[in-house]
């Protein structure tokens, strides 16, 4: 890692817990999200920015999230390394339930790149809370992905694109973060 680095690449819940719901998974809104993670991974990397790595648990759940089923774990295309962040949430952001903060404030951090799994659910989330936190936020919308909200009761229908989309604007819009393609990241085509 880049001792003098500023910049961090926080990789939100790229993980096997989500492909344990296949149906979901297939209807995904953005099917190349692991590749495009694994193109700001691989940047991150060159350029000696810090990775963490975030994954989600729910203990005593029974479900895709609850550790003791073995799916809380970073999708083994994306190949974490030994010696980058690696941190395991138990709430919707990436900081209030993990050490997340201090260890990025030990790298003198004071930006974040934002990638990952469910676009307005924790990677929205933790892009607000590292923006109350001081931290500089860059959110990368074409490397997160989220599913569909079916329409029930008195709730409308989202498809995942709309909320993809939504969530830029609104992240970007409210000041909460810039909002950035991989390609602008990783200086090429993504």
């Amino acid at each position: 890692m880049n001792s003098a680095s500023a910049t961090a690449l926080l990789v939100i819940d790229a993980q096997e817990s989500f492909r344990q719901r296949p149906d979901e998974w297939a209807a995904t809104a953005n099917p190349a999200v692991i590749a495009r993670v694994a193109s700001l991974v691989d940047h991150a990397r060159l350029v000696g920015d810090p990775v963490a790595w975030v994954t989600h648990s729910e203990p005593g759940s029974g479900g895709v999230f609850d550790p003791t089923l073995g799916f809380v774990r970073v999708f083994a295309e994306l190949e974490p390394h030994d010696d980058e962040i690696a941190v395991t949430k138990t709430t919707v952001n990436a900081f209030t339930s993990t050490d997340l903060e201090h260890r990025l404030r030990e790298l003198d951090v004071t930006k974040v790149v934002i990638c990952g799994i469910r676009t307005e659910q924790c990677c929205e989330t933790t892009a607000r809370m590292a923006s109350d936190l001081g931290f500089e936020v860059e959110f990368v919308t074409d490397a997160t992905t989220t599913s569909a909200i079916e329409a029930t009761g008195e709730l409308s229908a989202v498809s995942g694109e709309d909320i993809m989309r939504r969530t830029e604007s609104i992240l970007a819009a409210r000041g909460f973060a810039t909002v950035i393609r991989t390609a602008d990241r990783v200086g090429v085509s993504a």
